[in-house]
């Protein structure tokens, strides 16, 4: 273990993955956390209800960017970590910590964007903190949230269910986000105007859900992309992945972007799409309700799972070989979610 903290330790890649294992699981170990989900889910006694409960940090850089702000972009996120266990999110938390010299301008916005985008997904904010940090400390804003929803009876869904003949499912297109925040951030101008896909995915969980109610697995693949959300189920389920590069759908602009910078579009963050993994007899139903949802319209069959190379993730090219897909190894577009 490294002796210092960088960057890439918040990336979503590998060595954040390591940071997690090394430090953070052992001391704080219980059967919850093991879970290593992104969300836990929890019973409080034998007659309530299942919960899911997720946290997460928001320090998106620019606080305002195109298809949204880190105001929307916090509860997008955190419905989003609760819906993975098939829940259904009902409340939030949310505390800010501000830089001193932020325009209160900026803060009514974002604050407007938080409250419009829960309405929208259905959840209230319930509790809030508000702290202020000395200038140069805090790039702006930095927003904390909790998130806990009621998982439905029946429902099991977890990063350690992929069976082998599971068929992987993807709701839209990938990259979108990171490529948007970039350019933005940047300056950098394209034919197509670039937006990010930040949106709350608990609705088009629930009509998933509704088609195909046997699902193992679901994943928001945000930071390090589809390929670290792949990989992190690969190794939880000790499981091989194989997926079809050319069925992975990705907008031209985004392809064309990523292409310039050198980036590969599987490693770039999403933040309104999920990753499903399906038994073979509901793939077909889960596909149509993914495509009939306003969020799900360029839904795709990527790949299957294979008893093959468990906990390795393998893409078969258009020329007919295939590569490895790895997990990412650290940050490539600092502070997008």
């Amino acid at each position: 273990m490294e002796e210092v903290i960088r960057l890439a330790h918040g990336a979503g890649g590998k060595v954040m993955n390591d940071l997690i294992r090394e430090v953070f699981a052992t001391p704080l170990d219980n059967p919850y956390l093991r879970q290593m989900a992104d969300s836990a889910v929890v019973e409080a006694t034998d007659r309530n209800p299942r919960f899911a409960m997720s946290t997460d940090s928001f320090t998106v850089r620019p606080l305002i960017f195109p298809g949204g702000d880190i105001g929307s972009l916090a509860v997008h996120g955190t419905v989003n970590d609760v819906a993975m266990s098939g829940a259904h999110p009902l409340w939030l938390t949310a505390a800010f910590i501000l830089e001193e010299g932020l325009a209160m301008e900026t803060l009514e916005r974002v604050v407007r964007s938080m409250a419009e985008a829960a309405r929208e997904a259905g959840v209230q904010v319930v509790a809030g903190d508000t702290k202020v940090v000395e200038k140069g400390f805090g790039d702006g804003m930095y927003i904390n949230t909790a998130g806990v929803g009621v998982v439905p009876e029946g429902v099991m869904i977890g990063p350690d269910r992929a069976q082998p003949g599971d068929v992987v499912l993807l709701s839209g297109t990938v990259g979108d986000h990171g490529i948007a925040v970039l350019s933005k951030r940047e300056g950098l101008t394209f034919e197509t105007d670039l937006v990010s896909d930040s949106a709350a995915l608990n609705g088009l969980v629930a009509s998933l859900l509704a088609a195909a109610p046997n699902v193992h697995c679901l994943r928001d693949p945000t930071r390090g992309g589809l390929a670290a959300a792949l990989n992190e189920l690969a190794d939880t389920s000790q499981a091989g992945i194989e997926i079809e590069e050319g069925a992975v759908p990705v907008r031209p602009a985004v392809a064309a972007a990523c292409e310039m910078m050198g980036f590969d579009p599987l490693t770039v963050a999403n933040e309104g799409k999920v990753v499903v993994f399906v038994p073979p007899e509901e793939a077909d139903e889960a596909l149509h309700a993914l495509r009939a949802h306003p969020l799900g319209g360029n839904a795709a069959r990527i790949g299957v799972v294979t008893e093959e190379h468990p906990g390795m993730v393998l893409a078969r090219t258009g020329i007919g070989g295939r590569r490895v897909v790895d997990m990412p190894l650290g940050e490539l577009l600092p502070r997008i979610c």
